[in-house]
């Protein structure tokens, strides 16, 4: 109801961006930076970060931006089965047939990986969002699928995206095979409160205006409220925004934001 009555052409705070609109902070400059250096060594990467951090956003970024001509990229969103299960995944983004063992889905992965590294001449990059919550053994599974002619050669990369625990579970004495195997790690936390103010005028512009809709004590008090996550930030807003324009303010204000925070929780 507030697009109306701010003037704006879209809804700023909506899900379906795409990767060149996004708002990239930071530690997102930084992520990228890694995972290119991850990328040119082929090996197994860990992204953690809390809830709403944005971790799956940017790292969808910048997978995107790879050429198509160099890099096959293969996204499983999430698994909570067995390694039967996570082979079938895998197998479907692939394009290969769905073997009846786990053994014969194994070896048709791996020469498909060996086929596109050595005749296409492209590099297969497979990401697994939600890991924290993989089962222990289809993390190990994992780890042997990277394992190409006796650790000589890195033919398959690997990045791993999840949740803190993640980070948490993998630093077990008994991931530590896996944990000795991850040459990149980054843990993604939110906005810093000098990010917050250009964030918000990035979704407002892409919405159509450039008018500063958020005064100052509005900014701070979103910041507090979320830690600077950027999807309760977003929610938050969203929230704040609707509570301004149900008595036709002109800007939100921090009282706003504190009225939004029962309908945002």
């Amino acid at each position: 109801m507030y697009r109306k009555h701010f003037g704006l052409a879209r809804h700023p705070f909506a899900k379906d961006l795409s990767p060149e609109e996004l708002f990239v902070a930071g530690a997102g400059k930084e992520l990228e930076v890694r995972l290119g250096h991850l990328l040119e060594l082929r090996g197994i990467g860990l992204v953690t970060g809390e809830a709403g951090s944005g971790k799956t956003t940017l790292v969808r970024k910048v997978v995107s931006a790879l050429h198509s001509g160099l890099y096959r990229v293969f996204y499983v969103p999430l698994s909570t089965g067995n390694a039967m299960d996570m082979y079938k995944s895998i197998a479907w983004e692939l394009g290969l047939p769905t073997e009846r063992s786990r053994a014969a889905l194994y070896r048709v992965i791996r020469a498909e990986v060996t086929r596109l590294c050595l005749e296409a001449k492209t590099r297969p990059v497979l990401v697994v969002d939600e890991a924290q919550h993989l089962r222990s053994d289809v993390l190990e599974e994992l780890r042997l699928l990277t394992n190409y002619e006796m650790d000589s050669q890195n033919r398959l990369c690997l990045l791993l995206v999840g949740q803190a625990e993640l980070r948490r579970r993998i630093g077990m004495a008994v991931h530590a095979p896996l944990s000795q195997r991850i040459v990149v790690r980054y843990h993604l936390d939110g906005l810093a409160r000098d990010e917050v103010p250009a964030y918000l005028t990035h979704l407002l512009h892409l919405a159509g205006t450039e008018l500063p809709l958020f005064e100052t004590s509005a900014i701070e008090a979103l910041f507090q409220a979320t830690s600077g996550l950027p999807r309760k930030l977003n929610l938050l807003a969203h929230h704040a925004l609707t509570a301004a324009a149900l008595v036709k303010a002109k800007v939100a204000t921090a009282e706003h934001v504190q009225a939004a925070m029962a309908e945002a929780a």
